[in-house]
Order: C-alpha cells, then structure tokens, then sequence
C-alpha cells in the first residue's frame, strides 16, 4: 500500500484501526472512532475485558453502554483477545500502560512487547501512532528500531507518530473529541498521514510538530506544571496550617486578581494516572544528559509527604476529642483518586488507610463509584453511608469530593471531620478540621 492509498482510507474513513490496550484511553478512543465512521478492532490481553466489551458492558465511565452498543450494532467495532487483526488494520495506536516502578523507574515493558507484536505482523503501508506517555526518545529509539529489523523504512513502507493521550476522565465538558492534540511524526510525511486522521474524529485543534520527541516532551510539560503547582500549594497549605491562616480563603482571594494568578488546590496526595507518574519519565531520561531535574523530584517529596501529614492530622484531630487513633473508627468518604470517577490508581487512600490499619485504628470507606478497594492485602468493601455509620464514627476523613455527597448534612451529624477538599463550604461548623 502506499501513502496516496493510505490518504484515501483515512479521507474517505475506510482506514481500517487497531487499537491496542482498551483502558481507560483505549477503550474511549475506540468508541470514538468507531462513531466517527472507522472500523475499529480493539486489542486487549484481558479476555475477561474483551468479554464485556463483546456484550455491550462498559466498564469505562466516560463510556456509556448505550455508545459501546451503538458502535457495535453498526458493526464498526469489535474487541479481540489476540494481535493477530493487527495483519489487517492500516493504521495502529498503542494505548498501553507506561507505569513507575516503586524507585521511580519508568516501566515501558508494555511498549516494548507491544512493538514486538507490531513487529511480526507489520506490512507496507500501515501507520503506527503511540499515545502512552513516556519519555522524549521512545518512539525514534524504542520502537523505530525494531519496527526496521526487517528491512522496512520509514517514511517509505511504512509511517510512525507520537500523539500524547489527552484524556481526563469524568469530565463532562471536554470529551475526547473536544480536546485539542499534538501530532509529532518521524517523518513530515507520518506527520501529515497522522494529522489528517486525528481530524476525522477530533472537533478540536490538531497541531503538527517537528517530531516525536517534542510531541513526547509536549505531555512531559503539561502534567510536570501541574505537579510542581500542586506540590507548591500543598507545601503552603502545611504553612498556612501553622500559621493559622486558611489556605482556601487565601486562594479564592488571589483569584480576584485578573492576571498573573493560575488557582491549584491543596490535596492529600496528587493521584491518579498522569501527573504523579509521567514528570519522573523525564527525570529519569534528563540524567542521560547529565541533568537534574529538582524541581520534578522536590514536587515529588512534598506529594508523597501529604499522606502522613493527613493521618497526623487525624491523630491531633482525635486527640483534642480525648480519643486515641488505635480502636478509633475512621470512615473515608471517597478512595478514588478524583470526584465523580471510579479510578483509584496512586489514590491518597491507600497510603493513608494502610497507615491508620497499622496504628490500629477501624477503617471503613464509603464510595459509590468503588465498590471494593484493596490496601495492604485487604479487601474492603464500600460501606452504605446511613446516619448511623455517620453518627457511629469517631473521624470521616473526605478524601474524594464527589458531588453526590450532601456535605453540609454530613457535618451537622459528625463528631470530627478532616475535609482535605475544603467541600463544607461553611466555617460555621466547629467539628470539621481541613488541610
């Protein structure tokens, strides 16, 4: 196939694409696609997942069963257990997960493996775009490479791109299609190929750049920001909490002002699946050159510090009510790692609840959106929140701000809360204790 033949598939949607990994990237990116015209085969190693997908289930929020039904009654998307489609699709994205390590250390082993099964199957013709966040250098050095062993080029046989996922789950205002996206390829002519297909499905800006590595940087940038903002906030908050001047009411003040002021929020732990993990992808290949990045790793101290100071909190809180934190009953309202979602990954609770259990303290969660959460080789189950479990706790410590939860209600019947959110509004209540 050449690249003109390519431009028709992809301008008259008859580009046939595999989509491999079908989290919580891949399986909303496929859906996307599906309904914007394309047939789409996704690619996952979970059968279990691949099941669900077959009958319609979505286990992604940002994907209705409703949406996954539709792209499956037009018969333009299909789940497989296997890689063998990947013989068959004309264009590849890799959507598979780029995880940290307990030093640090960026994991690409799933990019590698995933290359791999590329690799065997790849033909003329077929462009291949990564979207896992990484480090600048792993599309040209990782998967360049081995997609050329076998005497195919680039440019020529076939085209290869980097384009940062920018997916946010659970938001309601930007979809997929709706946010903006940065195209690198290794070629100008992967470039155009890759653009032109994003413009198929993105409503929003598509913008080209000069290779992988600034599109690898250009995702680096965006969450190292918001890391390094987050931690500052969090490192005020500490001081403001010694100084006895709160912090929330000091943000919203430096709002009013119309320039020069961008509001973070203090947390008990920067969490999820971006920012506490892809800043450290480009710590970690910054001293391939010699160079340090400290701002990266001073974001990353404070960040993993706010747990402790969340359960110190709760010690001081406690012990102002006479009560110990051993037998102590504390109920978490909210593991996930952000409101209104079901994701937990490199949630505050787990450093914080296996902290408490180890004190000695009675932990209970309460989440609707998780039903069941894992710490220290535990399971525990999300509890109902009824006014006796409510009435019954010594602690609710507010974690997750979902919007279901009735705060002001939660704090006319508490004995002791630690909000971590600022989600009581009101500082009429002298029973609550925030970050």
């Amino acid at each position: 196939m050449t690249k003109n033949n390519l431009d028709e598939l992809i301008k008259n949607k008859k580009a046939k694409v595999a989509i491999i990994g079908l989290g919580y990237v891949g399986l909303p990116t496929a859906v996307t696609i599906a309904r914007a015209g394309f047939m789409v085969f996704g690619v996952d190693r979970n059968k279990e997942r691949v099941k669900q997908i077959n009958r319609g289930h979505s286990y992604i929020l940002d994907v209705t069963d409703r949406e996954l039904k539709e792209a499956l009654a037009l018969k333009k998307f299909r789940a497989f257990n296997n890689c063998k489609v990947l013989r068959d699709a004309d264009i590849i994205l890799i959507c598979v997960p780029t995880p940290l390590d307990k030093n640090k250390i960026p994991d690409i082993s799933y990019i590698k493996s995933t290359t791999e099964e590329i690799k065997k199957r790849l033909r003329p013709g077929q462009l291949i775009i990564l979207e896992s966040s990484t480090y600048p250098g792993t599309t040209e050095e990782i998967i360049l490479p081995a997609l050329q062993e076998n005497g195919l080029r680039v440019g020529r046989d076939f085209y290869l791109a980097f384009s940062p996922e920018r997916v946010d789950p659970g938001n309601k205002n930007y979809k997929l299609k709706d946010v903006s996206r940065v195209v690198g390829g290794v070629t100008p002519k992967c470039t155009g190929l890759a653009v032109e297909f994003y413009k198929k499905f993105i409503i929003a800006q598509v913008s080209s750049l000069s290779s992988p590595r600034a599109a690898e940087m250009t995702k680096l940038l965006e969450n190292t920001f918001r890391l390094v903002n987050i931690s500052m906030i969090n490192e005020m908050a500490l001081l403001c909490g010694k100084m006895g001047i709160d912090i929330w009411e000091v943000i919203e003040a430096a709002k009013t002002k119309p320039y020069g002021f961008y509001p973070f929020y203090p947390s008990a732990k920067i969490s999820g699946h971006c920012i506490p993990i892809d800043p450290f992808y480009l710590s970690y290949k910054a001293k391939e050159y010699n160079f340090f990045c400290r701002f990266i790793e001073l974001a990353g101290e404070i960040n993993e510090q706010m747990p402790h100071f969340v359960v110190t909190k709760i010690i001081w809180a406690l012990n102002l009510h006479k009560k110990p934190v051993r037998n102590s009953k504390i109920l978490i309202l909210g593991v996930a790692y952000k409101a209104d979602v079901g994701d937990t990954r490199e949630s505050a609770a787990f450093d914080i609840a296996e902290d408490l259990l180890r004190k000695g303290a009675k932990v209970k969660y309460h989440d609707p959106y998780a039903s069941v959460f894992e710490v220290a080789g535990t399971k525990l189950k999300s509890v109902k929140l009824t006014s006796k479990i409510i009435k019954e706790s010594d602690c609710i410590l507010i974690l997750t701000p979902h919007t279901c939860f009735n705060y002001e209600a939660l704090a006319k019947k508490a004995k002791l809360i630690i909000d971590t959110r600022n989600a009581i509004k009101s500082r009429r209540f002298k029973n609550v204790f925030r970050l």
